[in-house]
């Protein structure tokens, strides 16, 4: 069933869970994350950030392919335009059938951030499209940019972005990062802040930046509040690590029977997941 993410979201605030939202480029991606969800009947979220759509996969190709796997599917499917940071980007996926939008203007300060979400906010409510906006900022945790903590989020700022917005979805820095992280590093979670947070909001929160958090943050994360956990580099990890394992074990195998296991052992990573967000059995 294709949707948005705004019932789902709103019935995970209630529950006390959370739905996993994992970043997919193309068909192959996008069937294994919700092949997983169906096992589990969980319901789920394709994300496709806005670098992808641009290189990749455009919005008007991408749609139809995951409306289709999502109608096909036992479990509630949507599709969410992960990091649109340009107006006209978030626009025309909305346009091509995309169910959700996630404005990410937190490049701005914080009127900034409030004109242009609230803006994407007042389309996409003509489409009955849901609206993650963010406050606060996310380091990146690859290469020389290596950063964490770069800015938490603000609590008054907080409320008063969702206030001023209208959004249905609000993501936060508590201490997550973009990419993989160092070697045997595990980030450091501001559980005191978030607490804070969802005492003033009382809405949907998002963590970015799911991947190697570990499961004591992630669990503790859900039980305080967050109710959207986006996942990226874990999964495709694992679809990397398939790879190289049968091109080791046969490096002159076929290329679709390389892809359809890379499908089957990229679920594993989908299904861990989808259980530490407690939301196995949710979907309606």
């Amino acid at each position: 069933m294709y949707v948005s993410m705004k019932e789902m979201l709103r019935r995970a605030n209630e529950g006390n869970y959370a739905v996993m939202a994992i970043n997919c480029f193309n068909l192959e991606t996008a069937r294994a994350v919700i092949m997983a969800a169906e096992l589990e009947k969980a319901p789920i979220i394709i994300d496709i950030v806005q670098e992808h759509l641009l290189t990749h996969s455009d919005s008007e190709l991408i749609t139809p392919i995951v409306k289709t796997l999502a109608n096909r599917a036992s479990v509630e499917v949507a599709l969410n335009f992960d990091h649109g940071e340009e107006y006209e980007y978030l626009k025309k996926a909305i346009e091509d059938g995309f169910s959700s939008v996630m404005v990410d203007a937190s490049r701005f300060n914080l009127e900034g951030n409030i004109l242009l979400t609230k803006k994407v906010v007042e389309f996409a409510s003509k489409f009955n499209v849901s609206v993650e906006g963010e406050i606060g900022c996310m380091g990146a945790s690859e290469g020389e940019c290596f950063t964490v903590n770069s800015m938490y989020t603000d609590p008054k700022e907080a409320k008063k972005f969702v206030e001023e917005t209208g959004i249905d979805a609000l993501a936060i820095s508590i201490g997550t990062s973009h990419g993989n992280y160092p070697d045997g590093m595990i980030p450091k979670f501001d559980f005191k802040r978030l607490k804070e947070i969802k005492e003033i909001t009382k809405m949907p929160l998002v963590l970015h930046g799911g991947s190697g958090s570990g499961e004591y943050n992630i669990k503790k994360s859900v039980e305080y509040g967050i109710n959207k956990i986006n996942v990226g580099t874990d999964f495709l990890d694992a679809c990397c690590e398939s790879t190289k394992k049968q091109l080791g074990e046969n490096p002159n195998i076929n290329f679709f029977t390389l892809m359809h296991q890379v499908e089957k052992d990229s679920i594993e990573k989908v299904r861990y997941y989808i259980k530490l967000s407690k939301s196995t059995g949710k979907s309606i």
